[in-house]
């Protein structure tokens, strides 16, 4: 059949460059031919930003290359196409994204999807599975591109540079003066000391990525914003719940409450549990991904808790201000489970 095309959804992976290779291919020898093919790049409002249209864009780049190799002088009627789309929604749960694709693709006349195997536009969470059975029943003939997967291996000592060594040995050193409260030779040299062996010891174990300055140095300046916010709530949370044991009738409603977060580091979701933990009232319980379970103690810890203020604060400290306008978990329609 011919005069079709395919629309592929991209995101960095391990199989990636496999699976451009395999859709081209597929495009010009397969049982089904098609005139074009579609790789696109679910972006959101949650992670706007200059540097993550960057990445989208570099990322784009390269498939563009990658496709003109794979096609060499074959077949010149075939058109690549890419895109970023999703700019102007929300994307967070694997509906959103089905959404997006279908729209994209009933826009472009398009009835068939590849799917690379590790194609996860969730980051953290693993989306695929989901996106591919909601595409299925969308009436779309969908295919998962078949290519090897890597085994992979989470690695202890990764590769590192000079600029993580530095780092590392820098707050080593702050924190060792800081403890200390001494600005004296004795405790600046042994401090020196101290965090060469740290950074010597953990540089490879402790960062998972490059330093990047200006990355880094921005979002320390949006944590210093951060801080008294915290601290802000803190003193709020506090005057409620003494307010609360003071109260004669002691009105508390302690309920669990589970959410997704729409955070998607490590270090976020775990600034984020802690920040809910340090504000009375509520206490992080399990965190497994995104996935968040909280006790709260009164209506109206839990009504702030879901209304979203702290998640929107940790994502403009990790992602910027565009992030931070983003709906809290009430609005994104979860508004949290009951449990027993």
């Amino acid at each position: 059949m011919t005069g079709e095309r395919l629309l592929v959804p991209v995101s960095e992976s391990s199989t990636l460059r496999n699976t451009v290779a395999y859709a081209v291919r597929n495009a010009v020898e397969g049982e089904n031919r098609y005139d074009a093919v579609h790789f696109v790049y679910p972006d959101s409002r949650r992670v706007t930003g200059d540097e993550y249209l960057e990445d989208a864009h570099e990322l784009l780049e390269r498939i563009e290359v990658w496709a003109d190799e794979d096609l060499g002088d074959d077949d010149p009627a075939l058109t690549v196409e890419t895109a970023v789309i999703g700019l102007d929604v929300y994307l967070f749960s694997p509906g959103d994204y089905v959404d997006l694709l279908t729209g994209y693709a009933d826009e472009h006349g398009i009835e068939s999807i590849l799917l690379d195997p590790d194609f996860n536009p969730g980051e953290n969470t693993p989306l695929l599975p989901p996106i591919e059975a909601e595409l299925q029943r969308s009436g779309f003939a969908v295919e998962t591109a078949p290519v090897e997967r890597g085994t992979q291996r989470a690695r202890l000592v990764r590769r590192a540079s000079i600029g993580q060594f530095v780092l590392l040995a820098g707050l080593s050193f702050g924190f060792y003066l800081l403890i200390g409260g001494s600005l004296a030779v004795f405790d600046l040299v042994t401090g020196a000391i101290s965090a060469a062996i740290v950074a010597t010891v953990l540089w490879r174990i402790s960062l998972a990525g490059p330093v990047q300055p200006g990355k880094l140095l921005a979002r320390f300046a949006r944590m210093l914003v951060y801080t008294p916010y915290l601290l802000y709530e803190i003193v709020v949370a506090n005057l409620a719940i003494a307010y609360v044991v003071l109260h004669p009738s002691l009105p508390i409603d302690p309920e669990v409450v589970e959410f997704d977060a729409a955070v998607w580091s490590e270090l976020s979701v775990t600034t984020l549990a802690n920040s809910i933990t340090l504000t009375p009232g509520t206490l992080t319980v399990d965190v497994t991904r995104q996935h968040f379970t909280v006790h709260t103690l009164t209506g109206g810890a839990r009504d702030d808790l879901l209304d979203g203020g702290l998640e929107r604060a940790v994502r403009f400290v990790f992602y910027g201000r565009a992030a931070a306008r983003g709906p809290g978990p009430r609005e994104r329609g979860d508004d949290g489970g009951e449990e027993s």
